[in-house]
This record gives C-alpha cells, sequence and structure tokens, in this order.
C-alpha cells in the first residue's frame, strides 16, 4: 500500500503506469490448474492504473464542502477484469475509487472499448463512492456557483479518467489467458442501516433494526501461477471520512490488504446496495482502516472457505435502460416560491426545474436514463448492476427472486449511471433523504413515485429471463 500522507511527488510516477496482474500466489492445494480443468473455456485477465488528480481539485459527495483537496491518503485507482467465455463473449468490468459514474465517464470508456470488441452491454462500470474522491459533475459546480476553474478542472479529470480506463481495459485484452472462475462469500459486520425512524422522521443515524446485507461476495480468477484477480463486494457506504484528503476509504484499504498479502493479485470492490447503509463507528482514518481490515478479513476467509462454486460458461450480457416515473412535479408557483427559499440547495434546484420550465414548457415526469444491466454466467451466477445509489430492499428481495436452481445471485448498486438514490417503494412511502429529500440535490423534480421499485425489479427479471433463456 502506498505510504499515506506522502508528498505528492512520491505517487506521480503511480499514477502514470499501469499495474499489470502476473498473480505468483500458489493455488490452493487439491484444485485443478486452469490448464487442466478447462470445463468452462474462460479466459480473464486484470490489471490497474492509478486515477489520482494531479493537484487539488473539488472534492464530492459532501454538499458543504467549501475548498479544493489538500493532498492524498493514498493513492486512487481504477481496476479492470475482462472474462471471455469460449465463444469469445465478454465482459469488461471497472471498479474506481470515485463517488460515482457520470454519463461522461462511462460513454467515455465506451467509445474506446467499442472499437476493441467491448460492446456496451459488455462494459460494467462501478464506483466505490468514496466520499474522499473527485466531484466528477461540472455542471453541479456551476449550478453551485463554486467557480467555472474547478468545473473545467472537473471536465478535464473525467476526459483523462475515461481515457486511461479505456486504454487499461483495451490492453488487458491483449492478456487474457485461460483461467477459472470460482465464487465463495463470507460476512463482515461493520455495515449497519442508517435510517432511524423518530417522531420527527427519519434521521441519519444507526439503525441496528434496519435491513442490512452483510454477505461480502468473492470472484476467484485462478491461472495456472495462481491467484490473478479477486473482486468482491459488500454493502456499505463509503463514508467513513469526510476530510479534505484524496482517500478511497474503507474499500481503498481493503483492497490494499488483500494485494499485500497476495502480491500481483488484483484487488477490486463491487459496491454493493449501501444507498441506506454506514460505516459504524466511523470519522476517524483509523476507523477507515478498521473496517477496511474487517472486509479484507471476510475476503480472506472466503479464499479459505471449501464452500465454493465453480463458474461455468457460456457468458450472456444485456443492458437497458428503465423508464422511471417522478411524483407529482411542483407547479410554476411553487418552484418560483422554491426558488426564494433560505436554503440555498433548495434555490439551486427550483432554478433547475424553472430552466426546464421555460425551455420544455413542462417539468418531465418520466426519464429513461437509468441503465439496468445483467450478465449470466452459465447455470451457475447472475450479476446484476443497478444504476444509482441503491438501497439494500433491492439486494434482499433480488436475491430471493432470482435464486433458481441454486444460482449464485450477485446485485451490485453504484454501476454504469450514479444520478442520486433509487429508493425501493417501502422507502419512498417513508419519505426521507433516501426517500426522496436528497432529490433537491439533483435536476429532477423530486421524488420517484411507489412504482419506482416494480419497475427496476421488472427490467432485471426482464432482462434475466433474456439471459438465462436465449432463444
Amino acid at each position: 500500500m502506498a505510504r499515506e500522507n506522502g508528498s505528492h511527488s512520491n505517487f506521480r510516477v503511480m499514477a502514470l503506469g499501469i499495474v499489470l496482474a502476473t498473480g505468483l500466489s500458489s493455488l490452493t492445494p487439491g484444485v485443478a490448474s486452469a490448464a487442466e480443468d478447462d470445463r468452462s473455456g474462460w479466459r480473464a485477465a486484470a490489471g490497474s492504473v492509478a486515477i489520482t488528480p494531479d493537484g487539488p481539485i473539488w472534492m464530492g459527495g459532501y454538499a458543504a464542502r467549501d475548498e479544493p483537496s489538500d493532498g492524498k491518503v493514498h493513492d486512487l485507482f481504477a481496476k479492470v477484469l475482462v472474462v471471455e467465455d469460449a465463444a469469445g463473449t465478454r465482459l469488461a468490468i471497472v471498479t474506481a475509487d470515485l463517488l460515482g459514474v457520470t454519463p461522461e465517464l462511462r460513454n467515455g470508456i465506451e467509445a474506446i472499448v467499442a472499437r476493441h470488441g467491448v460492446p456496451a452491454e459488455s462494459l460494467l462500470v462501478n464506483a466505490s463512492h468514496t466520499h474522499c474522491g473527485p466531484e466528477l459533475r461540472d455542471e453541479r459546480i456551476l449550478r453551485y456557483g463554486i467557480g467555472a476553474d474547478h468545473a473545467s478542472a472537473a471536465r478535464q479529470y473525467v476526459r483523462e479518467t475515461a481515457t486511461k480506463i479505456g486504454e487499461l481495459v483495451v490492453e488487458t485484452l491483449d492478456r487474457l489467458e485461460p483461467a477459472r472462475l470460482v465464487y465463495s462469500y463470507a460476512r463482515a459486520g461493520f455495515a449497519m442501516n442508517r435510517r432511524l425512524p423518530t417522531d420527527d422522521g427519519f434521521r441519519n443515524s444507526p439503525n441496528p433494526d434496519g435491513p442490512v446485507d452483510h454477505r461480502v461476495p468473492v470472484l476467484q480468477v485462478r491461472g495456472d501461477e495462481g491467484l490473478r484477480a479477486v473482486l468482491f463486494g459488500y454493502a456499505c457506504h463509503a463514508t467513513t471520512l469526510s476530510f479534505q484528503q484524496l482517500s478511497g476509504d474503507y474499500p481503498g484499504f481493503a483492497q490494499a490488504y488483500i494485494e499485500e498479502a497476495h502480491p500481483g493479485t488484483v484487488a477490486m470492490f463491487l459496491n454493493g446496495c449501501s444507498g441506506d447503509q454506514n460505516p459504524y463507528p466511523r470519522r476517524t482514518l483509523d476507523l477507515a482502516r478498521q473496517h477496511g481490515r474487517a472486509l479484507a478479513n471476510a475476503v480472506e476467509t472466503a479464499l479459505e472457505t471449501r464452500q465454493t462454486r465453480e463458474i461455468e460458461g457460456p457468458l450472456r450480457v444485456a443492458y437497458e435502460p428503465v423508464t422511471l416515473r417522478f411524483a407529482e412535479p411542483p407547479s410554476r408557483t411553487e418552484v418560483e416560491a422554491e426558488a426564494k427559499s433560505d436554503n440555498r440547495y433548495a434555490r439551486f434546484h427550483a432554478e433547475a426545474l424553472l430552466a426546464q420550465l421555460d425551455q420544455l414548457g413542462e417539468i418531465p415526469r418520466e426519464s429513461s436514463v437509468f441503465p439496468i444491466q445483467v450478465a449470466q454466467f452459465g447455470d451457475t451466477m447472475t450479476l446484476v448492476a443497478i444504476c444509482g445509489e441503491v438501497v439494500v430492499d433491492y439486494s434482499l428481495r433480488l436475491q430471493k427472486l432470482l435464486a433458481e436452481d441454486e444460482q449464485v445471485v450477485w446485485v451490485a448498486g453504484y454501476s454504469n449511471h450514479v444520478f442520486g438514490y433509487l429508493p425501493s417503494g417501502r422507502l419512498v412511502r417513508e419519505g426521507g433523504y433516501e426517500g426522496g429529500g436528497a432529490m433537491r440535490y439533483t435536476t429532477f423534480p423530486g421524488p420517484f413515485d411507489e412504482s419506482v421499485e416494480e419497475r427496476v425489479v421488472e427490467k432485471v427479471l426482464q432482462l434475466t429471463e433474456r439471459v438465462r433463456r436465449p432463444e
């Protein structure tokens, strides 16, 4: 792991190079090599590239920030795992130490990889949601009056990062080699539901009785040389830290600990349905390390367990947007009143809606900017990637709905477009921050209506049916 709080120049070399996965660790005793057991015909490779900004940059995650970054705890990374089945169908999984995935970032990556045999449906981009990373949304910076110079820096960072990631995917394609994919899982307990019911509504506070998903799914990618890559997930916000230093938070530490224990292995964090989950306790660097260690220990446990599943092919992928509907939008009179609010974020939101009214004559009631993705691995694993800050209800429900013939079901949030919160129907009815209040920080008119969960689940089921039972 990079030395903490070191000078910026010490890490610049890391930001320029690509860390290749050579996989030096030994095979698990009694496990056949990729060459000896090639039933699935998989080929796979992984790689990593530093995406740390060159200097101070405006940070995302907390609206109250009033200054750019001031140094870093460790480098930020983007990582790539490419798997290919015997028929040549590919899936490129990108994970990044970023707050989210914007359309500009994904489109930039997609444009590069599409020229090299990776179509849109075969590209999955997931953000760890660290709140100590760059703000990627230049329009948000402008809308909040932070400054055109910071907006320009954000645009440039997104372009450069998309290029780095796209080039890493292409480079990784050139290193595909026979591999075995093995699934196992363990558990970690530091995530807790953060929606505490009170007489005044829901507070952002630990709720030990709220729903959680403590499963830590792990996909081992093994070659003849040993453990080549480890893809692991967890449903928990990356909000241990809130200071002005760049950091991957607990997911960054977890990945570093795993790679330190397995030299040559690429460790990748795939964020789960963590929209209403926080790490507790939090707010210190030591706690971020502790949570990272707890998650890394869970991954190590999953690597040791004998309860594993061999993941077989073929690979089938599907990617489509779902149309979501908003609650009844406010009238122009209501929006104009909000534009006079003492709360500046209410004013910013109202100004965005007034612009829509002026340009379109109405506030749109529906939108189709919400991508859903499903990857099916033979008859053994279904990987679902959902856009937005997905709350845990989706993971718990879909694991049950899709558990057909004992297939592994892995549900990730924060994928392909992180626009804001994706609440369940229950949270929409309950209200609160995740249920609709956070829409104030977007340009959407307000909360989704109660159909949001059923629309998302229906689209997931449609795509799953398509990839599980192709015509």
